[in-house]
């Protein structure tokens, strides 16, 4: 832990040195929240977010935030180790071009339905329980196994074990930002008839968990959660079957699987609280995470701390030093192209567009890793080979 801010009702415990002004004062909003639980936590990639800060965690005590969850729900990161322990530019081409036939990128969605089997099951009967979730279910089936846009990426990359490993960082598409939107609504319109006395500039309108609003909410966001899984880990077969169709002999070891964007009931300085992750990972003592860099720096596998102060919790990523429009507007495209083509990755920076999801925009993984060593252990280090971006 960097600092500890006692300002505001509750502290706010920052794993990093400098914190932008408007990230911070959205902490400071949440400390002042009058159901927070014993303090905030700001991990070291945090940047400003929807009413929470992106790499902020909190406990609520008998309430849940839409908006401390996010839009993307259950976003997070899958990786595979596999045999191999090098991979030519020749392959590496060729793989990336088979992945690029089967996963869909950006806002493209399958044709056709993938098989119903893929899904997390909505138990029969139960459908008035999930009512956005049954609502967008038909449409979901053509989203599962698609990577989506912005942030999101496949990556293959060489690992400092001397294998190479696979890489997926993917969200709930379509179906999540759906239900985030609905029940982020629902519970605005519900605290202007309470008439809350949370501000409503803060964006952190909650519902009860024990209103049925705030329960069908968390179930319906359990559910993306879990189809979030489902899509990365059905893209993940199709990135294994790319690399078998042109690399043999090679064989897979387990998926680990980690989520950044949730809620959850915990355990945490004795007392049961809903512990709301916004682009912030798991890491209890003994659980493996990922922490990705940019596409043009390492990511890294993790083993959890257990840290109590941070309610058992690390970064999710790199975390973001500049927003989007801003890196399109100031980065510099052939000095961001140079550096990854000096590094021999295969990227996906070919125009000023693609500048948001360029190096420059991302603050240095190696310090955000520094900053957290009192959370994680770092297991292995990743250098990218090849990147596909949404």
């Amino acid at each position: 832990m960097k600092q500890v801010i006692t300002s505001e009702k509750q502290p706010i415990k920052l794993w990093l040195d400098d914190i932008e002004e408007d990230t911070l004062t959205q902490a400071k909003n949440l400390a002042n929240l009058p159901f927070i639980f014993k303090h905030v936590a700001v991990m070291p990639d945090a940047h400003f977010g929807y009413g929470m800060p992106i790499g902020g965690v909190i406990a609520l005590e008998g309430m849940v935030i839409p908006n401390a969850v996010g839009v993307d729900i259950g976003c997070g990161m899958c990786a595979v180790k596999t045999s191999l322990s090098s991979i030519s530019t020749e392959k590496l081409k060729l793989v990336l071009g088979c992945i690029r036939n089967t996963i869909p990128l950006g806002f493209k969605h399958h044709k056709k339905k993938q098989h119903s089997s893929l899904m997390p099951k909505v138990q029969s009967g139960q459908s008035e329980d999930f009512p956005v979730v049954s609502r967008e279910y038909s449409n979901a089936l053509t989203q599962l196994g698609t990577l989506g846009g912005g942030n999101h990426f496949i990556e293959i990359q060489k690992g400092n074990d001397g294998h190479i490993w696979l890489m997926i960082h993917s969200g709930s598409r379509n179906i999540g930002f759906q239900v985030a939107k609905y029940y982020n609504r629902l519970a605005i319109d519900l605290n202007r008839k309470w008439r809350s006395k949370i501000p409503h500039n803060w964006q952190l309108a909650f519902l009860p968990v024990d209103d049925v609003n705030g329960r069908i909410y968390l179930q319906e966001m359990q559910y993306c959660v879990d189809f979030a899984y489902a899509n990365r880990k059905l893209m993940m077969e199709r990135v294994k079957d790319a690399l078998i169709a042109f690399v043999h002999p090679v064989s897979f070891e387990p998926i680990i699987n980690i989520a950044h964007n949730y809620a959850a009931m915990e355990t945490h300085f004795h007392k049961n609280v809903l512990v709301h992750r916004k682009g912030a990972t798991s890491a209890k003592k003994g659980e493996i995470g990922i922490i990705p860099g940019s596409q043009g720096s390492p990511s890294y596998i993790v083993r959890g701390k257990g840290e109590p102060e941070s309610f058992k919790s690390c970064s999710h990523g790199a975390g973001r030093k500049m927003g989007r429009k801003q890196a399109q507007r100031q980065l510099n495209l052939e000095k961001e192209r140079k550096s990854l083509e000096d590094q021999g990755i295969l990227h996906s920076v070919r125009t000023k567009r693609d500048l948001d999801e360029a190096p420059g925009a991302y603050k240095n993984i190696d310090e955000v890793i520094e900053n957290q060593l009192d959370l994680v252990e770092v297991l292995v280090k990743l250098r990218p080979l090849a990147v596909i971006k949404g």
